[in-house]
């Protein structure tokens, strides 16, 4: 799911993008899949708000990924600077 919600992203089809994206989440959610991958995730979704011009919502979730990288890595991780 991740590589369709990237091609589309990338071929910027964003709506369909998100909702590859929003599905991905929930089923990740659903699945307890480990942290990190919900952070890449969450992160990827942030990044087809944004370009859908859902700049609040983009910010908020982009915090939420820094503060979820801070958490699990540390603030000097290069995960948690990427983030």
């Amino acid at each position: 799911m991740t590589q369709l919600g990237n091609g589309l992203h990338d071929a910027a089809n964003h709506e369909d993008a998100l909702s590859v994206r929003e599905t991905q989440l929930s089923m990740r959610r659903r699945l307890g899949v480990p942290e990190q991958n919900m952070l890449v995730t969450q992160g990827n979704l942030a990044r087809t708000l944004r370009a859908l011009g859902r700049l609040e919502e983009a910010m908020r979730m982009r915090q939420d990924v820094y503060f979820g990288y801070v958490k699990l890595c540390g603030e000097e991780h290069g995960e948690t600077i990427r983030a």
